[in-house]
């Protein structure tokens, strides 16, 4: 029988997950090709040999999505498989047509196929895009059971930018284990605060063999999901995170739509900041979706170490890097506090990039007045380095969520802006995790 011949679209995640789930040691299937786009330089790689199975001894080589057409006619490609996340349903829908357009099928992925089912209880933490809020949320659930005498271990969403055999499964419990596994900013962002906080983290490439391990020292396994994507283990308690300050979006991302229709449990973030308009706005999307639902609504509050340095001095915004770029948010923390504390100017980096910093703002030229964090290499820390220390500014503020001035030398003055999850009111995250508190 002839083996179809697929071809998955991704991002260094749901990607691999996908082929590791339905096609890996599949004789039914042949994968010819991936694509790789949102993240850099992780184009031009193979998927290696000793993760792709016995069908695939020379493992699978990966290209920049911008070749899908020559692609598909050069392997006589048969479905195109889309899997990556955060993105508009108009975006997906072109690349459906591009693929059509050369000849193939076009195809996504559903829960039923890709999530792995645990001997442990799951408590998925998803959001409908990028910069919503979830990970202060995981880290709010994680503190919370806790406390309650649980054992957790944390999965975070895969991040693998590195050697794919190296990181196939992950675990980080110390920040040694940080510069182990040559994290980048972005995997030290998710990361860091856990361990900060005593939690033990797991990542990788493998999430059955991920999973495995993580239910040997855990009463509940808790889904720290990025980039809005759908859980990869199967949920007993699905809980999405939708941001106000983006009204619409939760009902026009793929596949944030599908996190908000799947939830048991809705959380409303940022109400402290966002127009009441766009409150109500997403509270009444919300209720049309999923009416059966629990809604809680939450702040976002900054806390901000020597506030009093900002006041009337010129200031250089940093923000979480994909917050920025695919999350499509125009500011962040630091740019809330620059606001609340009285600064006398927001500076424009533009002026004074380097490298892949400015290749940033090309590929995402709606960045608001602001510098995003991107940390992908080595190569672009120093870019990013270079790129803060030739702004004239009086003063950076960070917003990231790791403590930026441990990774970059700074030749300014910096103070460091964070944020955490805060109930308003009721129901709260104590009545949502009452069956997982006992």
């Amino acid at each position: 029988m002839k083996r179809t011949r697929v071809l998955i679209m991704g991002a260094a995640g749901r990607d691999f997950h996908n082929f590791n789930m339905v096609y890996r040691d599949n004789e039914q299937y042949e994968v010819v090709a991936f694509t790789a786009t949102q993240i850099p330089n992780i184009e031009g790689r193979k998927y290696p040999a000793e993760l792709a199975g016995k069908l695939y001894p020379n493992g699978i080589d990966i290209y920049p999505e911008e070749q899908l057409p020559e692609l598909i006619k050069k392997f006589d490609v048969d479905e195109v498989v889309f899997s990556y996340s955060d993105v508009p349903y108009d975006y997906v829908m072109e690349r459906s047509a591009i693929a059509n357009a050369a000849g193939a099928a076009f195809k996504v992925m559903g829960p039923k196929h890709t999530m792995l089912k645990s001997s442990k209880p799951v408590i998925a933490v998803c959001a409908v895009r990028t910069g919503c809020g979830k990970s202060q949320t995981t880290r709010k659930i994680a503190q919370m059971l806790r406390e309650a005498g649980k054992k957790v271990a944390v999965v975070r969403h895969p991040m693998p930018y590195g050697n794919l055999v190296e990181q196939k499964v992950q675990r980080f419990a110390t920040m040694e284990d940080l510069d182990r596994y040559k994290c980048t900013i972005e995997e030290r962002e998710e990361y860091e605060p856990h361990i900060t906080r005593g939690h033990v983290v797991f990542a990788g490439v493998d999430y059955e063999a991920i999973l495995r391990e993580a239910e040997k020292e855990a009463d509940i396994v808790l889904w720290d999901g990025g980039n809005n994507d759908l859980p990869f283990f199967k949920p007993d308690l699905h809980i999405t995170v939708v941001d106000p300050h983006r009204p619409g979006d939760e009902r026009y991302y793929y596949p944030g739509e599908a996190n908000l229709r799947m939830a048991d449990v809705v959380i409303i973030n940022k109400i402290d900041t966002a127009e009441p308009e766009d409150i109500i706005a997403v509270r009444e999307s919300v209720f049309e979706v999923n009416p059966d639902a629990m809604v809680i609504e939450a702040a976002s509050p900054i806390f901000i170490e020597d506030y009093h340095l900002i006041q009337g001095k010129r200031v250089l915004a940093v923000e979480d890097g994909p917050t920025l770029t695919h999350g499509e948010m125009q500011y962040g923390a630091a740019v809330v506090a620059a606001q609340k504390f009285g600064a006398a100017e927001l500076v424009d980096p533009r002026p004074y990039t380097v490298g892949t910093i400015t290749q940033t703002f090309e590929k995402y030229p709606e960045i608001g007045t602001l510098l995003p964090a991107m940390g992908y290499s080595p190569q672009q820390i120093k870019d990013l380095e270079e790129t803060i220390n030739h702004t004239e500014a009086d003063l950076v503020i960070v917003g990231t969520p790791i403590d930026l001035r441990k990774l970059v030398k700074l030749n300014k003055p910096a103070v460091r802006v964070i944020y955490e999850l805060q109930e308003i009111g009721s129901p709260d995250l104590t009545d949502a995790l009452k069956d997982f508190l006992k």
